[in-house]
C-alpha cells in the first residue's frame, strides 16, 4: 500500500505529527483512509504520548474526498472505511488535535470533526460542499450538530457555503486562530503550554471522556445516515448526475428541473 501520510514523534516522543501528504490537495481516497489508518495504531504502544496533530501538507489540509469513489459502485466501500477510520480517531491513544491552513473541505473537514480540538489559520475555509453534487455528508450530518449546534450545522449541510477560520471560531467550531504563517510555532507554543506539562494518561483518560458523545454519534447515527444515503438517495438519479457532472466538469442536469415548463 503507497503511503501517503507522514509519521513523525517531536519533544522526545511526546507529540506525534500525523501529515496528509499526497499532492496537490490531499484528496482522502481509500488509499489515505488505510494510511491514516495505520498511522494511528503505529501510535497505540506510545505510553508517553501527549497529542496527536493532524495537518495537511502544502497550502491545504484537504479538498475532500475522492470524488471517483462516490460512484455508485464504489461509495458504499467507501463510506464504510471513512466510519472505521473515524471511530479509530475517537479511540486515538492521546488528545487528537487538527491544524488547518488553506482548504478543509468534505472528507477532510469531517476528519477535523472527528479530532478533539480545531486549530486553524486566519485564512482557513471550511466546509461540507457536497449538497452541490447532488448528495449529502453522512460523517458531517452526524459530527457537526455537537459543536455548532443543529441550525448552524444545517446551514453547512444545506448549502454547501464555506466559513472562515474566524467565523467558525466565533461559532465554536475552531478552538484556536493563528495569523497566517504562524501556524506551526503558535501551535507548538500552544502545546508546550497547555499539554507538555500534563500527565500522559490523564490526557490520554480525558480525552476518551470528552469522547464520548462522539463515539455515540459514529456509532448509532452515523449507521442510519448512510442507510439514509445507500438506500434512498442513491436511488434517486441526481446523486449519480452530480458526481458525473463534477468529473466531466459541466453543470449538472438536476432531474427535477426537467420537469420545468420551458
Amino acid at each position: 500500500m503507497e503511503k501517503s501520510v507522514r509519521l513523525e514523534l517531536t519533544q522526545q516522543g511526546q507529540i506525534a505529527r500525523i501529515t496528509l501528504s499526497a499532492p496537490k490537495a490531499n484528496i482522502l481516497d481509500k488509499a489515505m483512509m488505510l494510511s491514516l489508518g495505520a498511522a494511528l495504531e503505529e501510535l497505540v504502544a506510545q505510553a508517553n504520548l501527549k497529542a496527536i496533530v493532524l495537518a495537511g501538507a502544502g497550502s491545504h489540509f484537504s479538498f475532500g474526498a475522492s470524488i471517483e469513489e462516490h460512484l455508485p459502485d464504489r461509495i458504499g466501500d467507501t463510506l464504510a472505511h471513512l466510519r472505521k477510520l473515524l471511530l479509530k480517531m475517537a479511540l486515538a491513544s492521546a488528545p487528537l488535535i487538527a491544524a488547518l491552513r488553506g482548504q478543509c473541505l468534505g472528507g477532510g473537514f469531517e476528519l477535523a470533526l472527528a479530532c478533539d480540538l480545531i486549530v486553524a489559520e486566519e485564512s482557513a475555509q471550511l466546509g461540507l460542499p457536497e449538497i452541490k453534487l447532488g448528495v449529502f455528508p453522512p460523517a458531517g450530518a452526524a459530527l457537526l450538530p455537537m459543536r455548532v449546534g443543529s441550525g448552524r450545522a444545517a446551514e453547512m449541510v444545506l448549502t454547501g457555503a464555506s466559513w472562515t477560520a474566524n467565523r467558525a471560531a466565533a461559532a465554536g467550531l475552531i478552538n484556536k486562530v493563528f495569523p497566517n504563517g504562524e501556524l506551526e510555532p503558535q501551535l507548538d507554543a500552544w502545546l508546550a503550554a497547555e499539554f507538555l506539562p500534563r500527565s500522559a494518561p490523564a490526557l490520554r483518560f480525558a480525552a476518551q471522556a470528552a469522547r464520548l458523545p462522539v463515539v455515540r454519534a459514529l456509532e448509532v447515527d452515523l449507521p442510519a445516515l448512510e442507510r439514509l444515503y445507500l438506500n434512498q438517495l442513491m436511488e434517486q438519479p441526481d446523486a449519480v448526475e452530480g458526481v458525473l457532472a463534477f468529473l466531466e466538469k459541466r453543470q449538472p442536469r438536476w432531474s427535477a428541473d426537467q420537469l420545468l415548463p420551458a
